[in-house]
């Protein structure tokens, strides 16, 4: 029998959840059979760290299978809109949550569950108000219609404390020009689990996808 692979560390200090892997799969899941296959094919690509988004009610039965299933991979929480949420994902057994946007109850939750977070901005003011709050790596979104590379660029010279996910509206061919700036640690996206391969179980597929998408930052 082939030993195990070894298990991806978890985010921590050391290994910031924005320092994991170049590209940060974003998965809408319909049933939760087909948590841990996709899984490990991500896993076999390159990229173990998989935002589940709460907008199905497979996520955190998928959440859980994941964590419990394959354990090289880092499955986290993604569209966390409320309190009750944050507490669900991570009783479920996310190792991190990522939201679009926060209010203070459910920033204050995310911030006290005892996992890496993401809230998300799409202005400086929200930058700057995180930044208070001493939190420093963030969800950009949606990051295609809110300025892009542009506006990253931008925020870069009087906020450089701030490092950001960009998610929303990135695919392969503007992937890289995220990556190559500095306050971008990784990207969020979903085109190397497209809903066609999901919905034929096609694994190798998304394999190869997430191969390309890991070799993104050589």
């Amino acid at each position: 029998m082939a030993p195990a692979p070894p298990a991806s560390p978890s985010p921590s200090p050391a290994v910031p959840l924005l320092d994991m892997a170049p590209v940060i799969p974003v998965v809408v899941l319909e049933d939760a059979a087909d948590a841990v296959p996709l899984a490990r094919a991500l896993v076999a690509g390159g990229l173990p760290v998989v935002e589940i988004t709460l907008r199905t009610a497979a996520a955190g039965e998928a959440i859980r299978a994941i964590t419990a299933e394959v354990p090289e991979a880092v499955a986290g929480a993604g569209t966390v809109l409320t309190p009750g949420q944050a507490q669900d994902a991570v009783d479920a057994g996310a190792r991190f949550l990522v939201s679009p946007g926060w209010t203070e109850s459910t920033l204050e939750a995310m911030l006290g569950s005892g996992v890496p977070a993401l809230p998300g901005v799409s202005t400086a003011s929200e930058v700057v108000a995180l930044l208070e709050r001493g939190v420093r790596e963030m969800k950009f979104f949606p990051a295609e219609a809110a300025g892009g590379t542009a506006y990253l660029k931008a925020l870069a010279s009087p906020l450089p404390q701030a490092r950001f996910c960009p998610t929303g509206g990135i695919d392969e061919a503007s992937a890289a020009g995220y990556l190559a700036l500095p306050n971008v640690g990784c990207v969020g996206g979903s085109w190397m689990v497209p809903a066609d391969a999901l919905a034929a179980r096609d694994w190798p597929r998304v394999q190869r996808l997430a191969r390309a998408a890991a070799a993104l930052r050589g």
